[in-house]
C-alpha cells in the first residue's frame, strides 16, 4: 500500500466499483457497496454501511454504526435507480441512518454542508436539508421534508412528511411538528406551538438589533394581533417600517406553505414551564 492509497481497515469490506479518493479512511467492519462516491479527508469509522447510488463530499465524518444511502422506507419503492447527494465536512454519529430518494419525489435525498447529526438521527427518503444544521439525538424527518439553513431540530422530536423547516427556527426537544416551523421561531411541544422568536439564535448568529426588532414586530402581527393569517401577511407587507430581506422571506415562506403554518401559541401554563426550565 502506497502512502496515498486509502487507509482501509483489513476486516472493512468495500466494492471494487465504489470510488473513494485517496485519503479516505476506513474503519473496521465497514460496508461499503457499489456506486458509492467517497470525496477527500472523509473517515468512515467503523460498523458503518453505505450503499449506492450515493455521492459523499469532502471532509465528512461518520462516527460508527451509521446506515447511509439505504432504501426509501417507502413501500411505493419498486427499486428504481435513486439517489443520496452528501456535502462536505458533515458529522454524521453513532446510528444516524440516511435513505436514497424515490421516484415520486425526485429521486434525490440531499444534506447539504457543515451539518451535525448526533445519535440515532434518521432522514428520510426525498428530504433536502440545508447548510449549518444541527440534529440533536434521534431527531427525525419523515419523507419529502425540507430544512433551511441554520435550522436546529432538538433531541427526540419528529417532523411529518411534506414539512418545511424554516432559516434560522429552532425546534425544542420532543417535539411534533405537522405544519411547516416557521423561520427565525421557537417551535415547541406535542404538538407543537409558538414561543416566540428564536432571540438567542439569531444574536449567535450575529443578526443586528434592528432586524430582531423588525421580526419581533412580524411576529406580533401574526401571532398577537388576532388578525387571521391573511390579514397579518398583508399588514405585515403595507407597514414599510418591517421592510428588509428577513422579513420578505418570512412573508414569502408563509405564502408558500402547502401544509400550512405552525401559528399557535402556548398556554399561558406552557409559556410559565419553559421559563423555568
Amino acid at each position: 500500500m502506497t502512502d496515498n492509497a486509502p487507509r482501509i481497515h483489513p476486516t472493512a469490506v468495500i466494492d471494487p466499483a465504489a470510488r473513494l479518493a485517496d485519503d479516505v479512511q476506513v474503519g473496521a467492519f465497514t460496508l461499503i457497496g457499489p456506486d458509492v462516491e467517497i470525496g477527500a479527508g472523509t473517515v468512515v469509522g467503523p460498523h458503518c454501511s453505505i450503499h449506492g447510488p450515493t455521492r459523499i463530499g469532502r471532509d465528512n465524518r461518520f462516527v460508527g454504526h451509521a446506515a447511509i444511502g439505504g432504501e426509501p422506507q417507502d413501500k411505493k419503492f419498486a427499486g428504481e435507480r435513486t439517489e443520496l447527494v452528501i456535502g462536505d465536512r458533515n458529522v454524521f454519529r453513532e446510528f444516524t441512518t440516511m435513505n436514497r430518494g424515490t421516484a415520486g419525489g425526485g429521486g434525490v435525498t440531499h444534506i447539504g454542508s457543515d451539518n451535525l447529526f448526533m445519535a440515532y438521527t434518521h432522514v428520510a427518503h426525498d428530504c433536502h436539508v440545508g447548510n449549518n444544521t444541527i440534529f440533536g439525538n434521534a431527531a427525525t424527518l419523515g419523507g419529502h421534508v425540507w430544512v433551511e439553513n441554520f435550522a436546529t431540530i432538538s433531541a427526540f422530536s419528529g417532523v411529518h412528511q411534506f414539512c418545511r423547516v424554516g432559516r434560522n427556527a429552532f425546534i425544542g426537544g420532543y417535539s411534533v411538528v405537522t405544519k411547516d416551523a416557521l423561520p427565525y421561531a421557537q417551535t415547541v411541544g406535542n404538538r407543537a406551538r409558538i414561543y416566540g422568536l428564536n432571540t438567542i439564535g439569531l444574536i449567535r448568529r450575529g443578526f443586528s438589533e434592528d432586524t430582531l426588532s423588525k421580526r419581533k414586530r412580524a411576529y406580533r402581527y401574526l401571532l398577537v394581533s388576532r388578525l387571521n393569517t391573511s390579514r397579518a401577511i398583508r399588514e405585515i407587507e403595507q407597514d414599510r417600517t418591517l421592510a428588509c430581506p428577513e422579513v420578505d422571506y418570512l412573508v414569502d415562506f408563509i405564502r408558500g406553505s402547502q401544509r400550512g403554518v405552525m401559528l399557535r401559541r402556548p398556554t399561558r401554563r406552557a409559556e410559565e414551564m419553559v421559563a423555568d426550565e
